[in-house]
């Protein structure tokens, strides 16, 4: 039965959550969001990966520790890659990439880097949950998942999980495939990531 025809009274059994059930809507909702990507717009965003001099990901909240993993990735497979924010992050300038996540598309620091890079020349590019919002508007490329968020909590897949969860989901599931991609792209050779992998640990 799909996802959103199931009562909540289903996801119990003898008065005790059943963890699986709810597994297999969360599953259901993420897989229902994913299948909207269109390859041509992953296509995309690996192009801008390749041709960017430095890249720069800025998010922040839930969404910033999503993208966090996934900028390290990035560094692992060899690209140069920082964290907006961090001491060491370095100055953007023409042919960086700018790369945001943000469900709500609202968040005004956000909205302030995205306009300091295209003022610097740099590309901006950014996986969103609202397409019309302000960060969506301001972007020169977009991803969307239109998976509800902290303002809109239901989206376009009415996700009966808490607002932002099924966007977050669905952001680090689509990132770990870009990095799959651009792991096979370098020929799926685990000791390209061990020898950048950090030993300081």
């Amino acid at each position: 039965m799909p996802w959103a025809e199931r009562e909540i009274c289903e996801l119990t059994q003898d008065n005790q959550m059943n963890h699986q059930a709810l597994v297999d809507v969360i599953q259901d909702e993420k897989q229902r969001v994913l299948a909207g990507v269109s390859r041509e717009s992953v296509d995309h965003l690996i192009e801008e990966f390749d041709k960017a001099g430095t890249i720069f990901c800025a998010a922040h909240g839930r969404s910033g520790y999503i993208l966090r993993c996934f900028c390290m990735r990035l560094m692992q497979l060899g690209y140069s890659a920082f964290f907006v924010g961090e001491t060491i992050s370095p100055r953007i300038s023409k042919g960086d990439l700018l790369m945001v996540l943000s469900g709500s598309g609202q968040t005004t620091l956000t909205q302030e880097w995205i306009r300091t890079a295209q003022e610097h020349g740099a590309t901006t590019f950014g996986i969103i949950g609202v397409e019309s919002s302000p960060i969506g508007k301001a972007l020169d490329h977009s991803i969307s998942l239109p998976a509800g968020s902290r303002l809109e909590p239901s989206g376009q897949y009415n996700s009966v999980q808490p607002p932002g969860s099924l966007f977050e989901q669905a952001a680090f599931v689509l990132l770990e495939a870009i990095v799959l991609a651009l792991y096979q792209k370098q020929g799926s050779d685990p000791q390209t990531i061990l020898d950048r992998h950090t030993n300081l640990e």
